[in-house]
């Protein structure tokens, strides 16, 4: 992923060096692992500790020599250890047992970082939520006006939202923090299953139950659908703010800086680039989720179909989900909120929001539903033709509006406040 979308702490996850660093480790954890088992002497296991770690630039020059990565790396690493000790590295083992199992090390440490943004992401809906709970605003269905409720409560569901996808995304970095040392076709045949005990212990692994050649792509594919699903969750949340940004409704707005410039041509503009920003990558992860899917199917014990892709759409998703909810936190944390106006859109409707409630109390009066709809129907048509006021339009009808206003309609609201509550109080 370009660095425009990436943050430091991801990025460094999936440079070249890193990815050849956690080679290593593998390397040494299982002849760490042979030596025990008496099958590696132990003084080849410390000259492998002292090798250095083969620079991505030896190791693309080899390659252009051999042709195949974990042959060049294997090669670049060894010219660093003495001969005798050197032909005990990677013993038994095929490619995938090595890039597999450091693939899981590196995919769960993201998803540790992926996780982290996305409680802190909770938290601050939640905790904006509980600050707005009372913060009286219009309801808006089909994008029209509907009923009273809060702000709060229109945060709370993006908090709840986002409280979902961290079940998914804790359960598919589970899924994804798997390795396997298992030889060519997973049957072991030339190493002992207690070399992927020892190894994956130590990285924080499970062994993959039924190895072909390679972990199972559809555990890739988990992680990335539920990357995806924060990401649909992200812009859902995003797109509301942008629709609440609009010249005409203004109820919120992004945090500028005094550098902020919103168009070229246009010095008025305020646009909701972050906002807007963020929708857009979601687009991206919706695109890796599907390509992921696409991975799950190999040939046989193995094919190689599946590796070009990873090497794209795993760190650009994780870098762009991670990207996206530590983006969103901070858009949330730093909106402005227009309580005032928000509260003038409710009267600016001259009570039009509160006919569910004159229809409620003409039901409960005995009036027959087809006339009670019919006439509550007929004054707000009224209303919106003229221009007079809403309780004037039903005076006509012969139904008084006195004593109508938002706070009839959250007389139950503190359940939700309630639960909100229970979510604010999760650990980070």
């Amino acid at each position: 992923m370009i660095a425009r979308y990436t943050l430091p702490e991801m990025a460094g996850l999936f440079t070249d060096h890193a990815r050849y660093a956690t080679w290593v480790r593998v390397e040494i954890l299982a002849s760490e692992a042979q030596a025990a088992l008496g099958h590696v002497p132990h003084e080849a296991v410390e000259d492998m500790r002292r090798a250095r770690i083969p620079t991505p630039e030896r190791i693309a020059a080899i390659e252009r020599e051999r042709d195949h990565e974990v042959l060049s790396f294997l090669a670049a690493y060894c010219e660093d250890i003495p001969a005798a000790s050197a032909r005990f590295v990677h013993v038994g083992m095929t490619s995938y047992d090595l890039v597999d199992t450091a693939l899981g090390h590196t995919l769960a440490r993201a998803g540790d970082l992926l996780i982290a943004a996305a409680r802190r992401l909770r938290r601050v809906l939640s905790g904006r939520a509980l600050e707005h709970w009372d913060t009286v605003m219009v309801g808006r269905t089909h994008g029209m006006h509907a009923e009273p409720t809060t702000f709060g409560h229109k945060l709370a569901g993006h908090a709840f939202a986002v409280d979902r996808c961290l079940h998914r995304l804790t359960a598919a970095r589970q899924a994804v923090a798997v390795g396997t040392i298992s030889g060519s076709v997973g049957t072991y045949a030339l190493i002992d299953p207690r070399v992927e005990e020892h190894v994956c212990a130590a990285l924080g692994l499970s062994p993959e139950p039924a190895p072909s050649q390679v972990v199972a792509r559809d555990r890739h594919a988990q992680l990335l659908q539920a990357v995806a699903t924060l990401g649909a969750c992200v812009e859902h949340l995003a797109l509301e703010l942008r629709l609440l940004q609009r010249t005409e409704v203004r109820e919120v707005e992004e945090a500028r800086t005094s550098a902020y410039q919103g168009s070229s041509a246009m010095p008025h503009k305020r646009n909701p680039t972050t906002s807007e920003r963020l929708c857009g990558l979601a687009r991206l992860l919706r695109g890796y989720a599907d390509t992921a899917l696409e991975n799950v199917a190999l040939w046989h014990e193995r094919d190689l179909a599946h590796q070009s892709v990873e090497r794209v759409i795993l760190p650009d998703s994780l870098s762009v989900g991670h990207f996206q909810a530590t983006k969103a936190a901070d858009l949330v944390a730093t909106l402005t909120v227009d309580t005032d106006r928000m509260r003038a859109h409710i009267d600016h409707t001259d009570g039009l929001l509160y006919s569910s409630s004159v229809l409620a109390d003409l039901l409960g009066e005995g009036t027959e539903r087809e006339l009670a709809y019919r006439s509550v129907q007929a004054a707000a048509n009224h209303t919106l033709a003229t221009g007079e006021h809403f309780g004037a339009s039903l005076a006509k009808q012969g139904i008084d509006l006195a004593g109508l206003g938002p706070e009839r309609f959250l007389t139950h609201h503190d359940v939700i406040r309630t639960r909100l509550e229970q979510l604010h109080e999760l650990e980070d």
